[in-house]
């Protein structure tokens, strides 16, 4: 038996911890050992009075004071210059033995001379049923294992006692080995200590044993070991730790050629490692992995002094610990293990087909096929706010990119994020990209159906009100009035909401759904700029109550929401703000377009109380001609009734939160109506309300399936079936006429045009992207508008709100004004060069809006006569488009994008695609965190039995 025991205790006090309240408990363990330490020597980091006072009525045969940044190896390496003993025991102020600790180590240490030292196993500070550690290996990579981390102690691994190494608490080392070792590591910063004196003593030939039967109970506070991650800051130093001291081990362990390579390649594994730590859905690892990577590279003189000890003292060769690391086969296994003993589900079968699901979309598409039977003919959808997209998925991102626009006079600056929106959906079809709006507006019906059964499942679980609530969101009047009027970002924003609602509604609780809801926040600000302020309040409301209910667990995941968007949002928003008009950042992308929406009167928003932003009433003013019509908003009552009477029910906390989206919709629908910021010729476009409307929609349809769902009263349950069937009648009553648009001829939707310009010019562009053409459009109250237009044909990718919603002319407007009068008046003298100088090759003199007033039609017979008589002018004649006259002289190309826009446009680009890309792998479902979700029901909020 060893003569003399001296057991080392260090503390750090660091006020976050009850470090004294831990010191008392191990020092009673200590006292009460039936094997006694002969000496003991305490190491204090840091300055506590409570912890000195403590210290120093220990009986100790020392106390040591050390500043608060000494690390447990450092205040060891103190400490052992004190040691006489034959053994040192290692411990913490966390560390409190079991009476037989002691004595059980000791005597596994007698009885095997050529063991280094014996490990202990450490369980829980306040369960000793649970194993905290009990042996540690690593992989052929030195990746750590843990031979039996958070398992339940039923003696499973009692029998286990040889080991590569061990947690370093509670270790008792040999004094002769303990010396000739070194003691610990200093460059492991906290991390596998015991694993590298445990690497270190086999390569001495000595042994490390397990003492199972001798328990020491711990508490994690950090000092020795790893701390116990029940913080963020917290797990983040743990993980900075553990890769610090895997990557110092992995250059330490290496044969010398290997380490240049190994080192060269930290920063490009910490790349690799940096995606892999998204796709697990793990970003707060990425910060203290670039931390551990670059603390690695420069830490080199550490790593020389490390293999030199190993070196000095190495008498056995490395194949000799090769049979005691984990195969990763038998990671898997373990890996595998701890998923199956992971905790029970809360979640029920989604029950998409057999809950009506899957019947409710093929009752849609079959809807859609009667409403729009003509659209599968077509390849190009014109009329409203339609035009064709690019001709190919690279004209597409090009116009989505910062740089030279689709219009104006040498234009440059930043794209719509719809351009970036419009560039996914056509690359769904890149050789005609156009057809994917076609396939869009087909399938409209189907994915709103679908998208509003899957928000509905965050609301209830009974299968007839998600059946409901896809197709109440389906009928929505404003959806539907956006699909007969042809509004494409009006139907795109109300195809995602649903989808923001299912995933935003979780984003606290993984990383897979806030990625998601990151995306499709993008995607619906994108498409509608007006629901910005609604959707930041509530994103602002989200982080509030994540803070106040879960004590900020979950506040980075809503936080991230926010981020893809504004990185795609931020060239425009520097712009607009750069340019003095902030308004302009609300107006609707896309072809700028005046149709047919209500006004601001009180008639017009009574309308929109009722959900319906057109004066036609959904289309009925017209259906019957004659017929009243002033019960038609009263078929959208029952939805706002039961939304007013959701929170008087059980579930009034749901209530509540869907009754303020649906305020904060109709504010937004209200406050939009009538308000312009967008131009067309002369014509001021109003923003459309009915974005707002979807956003109002999808909080009272929720609101009303949430008093659905639990009922206003016992004895009102059994009228939940007649009242969710009386409601989706009186929607689909309301939706006939919108429904029959297209067979009566009264919808807006038009087969193409696939170019907006001549044939003649259609043909020029598809060989030239770059060929100009300058349009003018006379006006019926007087004067002329002109624009320049570059390609085959204007597109709905190329349009760009920073040239609709100016608010001041620029140098460029008033150049393309200069050489508009200069070619109307038949004095003007170089205009044609002047033209061919900036690149324009067609000028086109277009019909004005019909019926032609006598303003028009003279201005337009003066400027055909002026254009007629030109020099370097050909006419082509007339066209379906308007007249049309070619250069006959030659044109310069486009000016091109100078150096340091395209420098800019990169750097925005970058910045972009990271996040969009990070938002992607964050996104995407992994199985560890299908697992996770599982864990917590799909219904948001309070809620009763599950699969009714």
């Amino acid at each position: 038996m060893p003569a003399r025991v001296h057991a080392i205790l260090v503390v750090r006090p660091d006020g976050r911890t009850p470090a004294a309240h831990h010191l008392r408990r191990t020092l009673a363990g200590l006292d009460e050992q039936t094997t006694r330490a002969d000496a003991l020597t305490i190491v204090v980091c840091g300055d506590d009075a409570g912890v000195a006072a403590v210290a120093a009525a220990s009986g100790a045969e020392s106390v040591i004071t050390a500043p608060a940044s000494t690390g447990f190896a450092a205040a060891t390496a103190m400490a052992t210059l004190r040691v006489s003993g034959d053994a040192v025991w290692i411990l913490a102020q966390d560390t409190a033995p079991e009476p037989e600790a002691l004595a059980r180590l000791v005597g596994a240490l007698e009885l095997g001379p050529s063991v280094a030292f014996v490990a202990p196993k450490l369980v829980r500070w306040d369960d000793r049923t649970e194993i905290v550690s009990l042996g540690v290996s690593m992989t052929g990579f030195g990746r750590t294992v843990g031979l039996a981390d958070a398992e339940l102690d039923q003696g499973q691994h009692d029998a286990r006692e040889d080991v590569l190494g061990a947690d370093i608490r509670g270790v008792l080392a040999r004094t002769e080995a303990w010396r000739a070792l070194g003691g610990l590591d200093r460059a492991l910063a906290g991390a596998d200590e015991g694993l590298d004196l445990g690497v270190r003593a086999r390569l001495t030939g000595a042994r490390v044993l397990l003492v199972p039967t001798a328990l020491v109970a711990v508490a994690g506070d950090g000092v020795a070991g790893l701390p116990s991650p029940l913080t963020g800051v917290r797990r983040r130093r743990r993980a900075f730790a553990s890769r610090t001291a895997q990557l110092h081990r992995r250059l330490v362990y290496a044969p010398p050629l290997a380490v240049p390579l190994l080192w060269l390649a930290i920063l490009p594994v910490a790349l690799w490692r940096t995606v892999l730590q998204i796709v697990r859905k793990q970003p707060g690892l990425v910060l203290p992995e670039w931390g551990a990577a670059i603390t690695a590279m420069v830490r080199l003189p550490s790593i020389a002094r490390s293999r030199a000890r190993i070196r000095s003292s190495r008498t056995a060769s490395w194949a000799q610990i090769a049979p005691l690391r984990v195969s990763q086969r038998a990671l898997r296994e373990q890996l595998d293990d701890d998923a199956d003993s992971a905790a029970p589900t809360r979640r029920g079968e989604l029950r998409f087909f057999t809950g009506g699901g899957a019947w409710l979309v093929l009752g849609a598409v079959v809807a859609s096929i009667a409403a729009f039977p003509a659209l599968a003919a077509w390849a190009v959808l014109g009329g409203g706010g339609l035009q064709p997209l690019a001709a190919d998925a690279a004209r597409l991102w090009a116009d989505a990119a910062y740089g030279l626009r689709a219009s104006g006079l040498d234009t440059i600056g930043p794209a719509d994020p719809f351009a970036a929106v419009l560039a996914v959906l056509g690359s769904l079809w890149p050789g005609e990209p156009s057809r994917a709006l076609v396939i869009i507006w087909l399938a409209a019906l189907p994915l709103a159906a679908l998208g509003g059964w899957f928000a509905a499942t965050r609301v209830t679980d009974r299968s007839l009100l998600r059946f409901a609530g896809g197709a109440m969101w389906a009928l929505a009047p404003t959806f539907l009035a956006a699909l007969t009027q042809g509004r494409p970002s009006a139907v795109l924003a109300h195809l995602l909401l649903p989808w923001l609602f299912y995933a935003g509604s979780v984003a606290q609780r993984s990383w897979v759904a806030s990625g998601a809801a990151s995306l499709l926040f993008a995607g619906v600000v994108a498409c509608a700029p007006s629901l910005a302020p609604a959707l930041i309040v509530l994103w602002l409301g989200a982080i509030v109550l994540t803070v106040v209910l879960r004590r900020g667990r979950g506040v980075a995941r809503v936080v991230w929401v926010l981020v893809p968007g504004v990185l795609l949002a931020a060239p425009l928003v520097w712009h607009q703000l750069r340019a003095g008009n902030p308004w302009g950042l609300l107006a609707d992308p896309g072809l700028t377009w005046s149709g047919p929406q209500v006004g601001a009167d009180a008639a017009g928003r009574a309308l929109l109380a009722a959900g319906i932003p057109t004066p036609d009433l959904a289309g009925w003013a017209g259906f019957i001609p004659g017929a009243p019509t002033w019960w038609v908003p009263l078929l959208a009552a029952p939805v706002a009734i039961l939304a007013l009477a959701a929170p008087l029910t059980q579930r009034w906390a749901a209530g509540i939160a869907l009754l303020v989206v649906a305020a904060l919709g109709l504010a937004t629908a209200f406050a939009a109506v009538g308000v312009s910021v967008a131009f067309t010729q002369s014509i001021s476009v109003p923003i459309w309300p009915g974005a707002g409307l979807s956003l109002a929609w999808l909080g009272a349809l929720g609101g009303a399936l949430a008093a659905l769902d639990s009922g206003l009263a016992p004895r009102l349950a059994a009228v939940r079936t007649p009242a969710a069937v009386a409601v989706m009648v009186a929607l689909a009553v309301l939706a006939v006429p919108s429904l029959t648009a297209m067979a009566r001829g009264t919808a807006l939707l038009t087969n193409g045009p696939e170019s907006t310009l001549p044939a003649y010019v259609d043909a020029a562009g598809r060989e030239d992207p770059d060929v100009g053409t300058i349009i003018m459009t006379p006006q019926n109250e007087g004067g002329v508008s002109s624009r320049v237009v570059w390609g085959g044909s204007e597109t709905l990718d190329g349009q760009a709100t920073m040239i609709s919603a100016r608010s001041a002319e620029t140098a460029a407007d008033q150049e393309v004004a200069t050489l508009t009068a200069n070619l109307v008046t038949s004095a003007a003298e170089d205009v044609i060069g002047d033209l061919a100088a900036n690149g324009v090759s067609f000028i086109l003199l277009a019909p004005a809006t019909q019926p032609e007033s006598d303003i028009a039609r003279a201005f337009r017979l003066s400027a055909q006569t002026a254009l007629d008589q030109r020099d370097g002018l050909d006419a082509v004649g007339e066209t379906a488009k308007g007249a049309l006259w070619r250069m006959t002289q030659p044109v310069e190309p486009r000016a091109g994008v100078p150096a340091s826009v395209r420098d800019t446009a990169r750097a925005i680009l970058l910045a972009q695609l990271i996040a969009v890309g990070v938002a992607l792998l964050l996104a995407v479902p992994t199985a560890a965190s299908r697992r996770e979700a599982r864990r917590s029901p799909r219904v948001v909020g309070p809620h009763g039995q599950e699969g009714r």
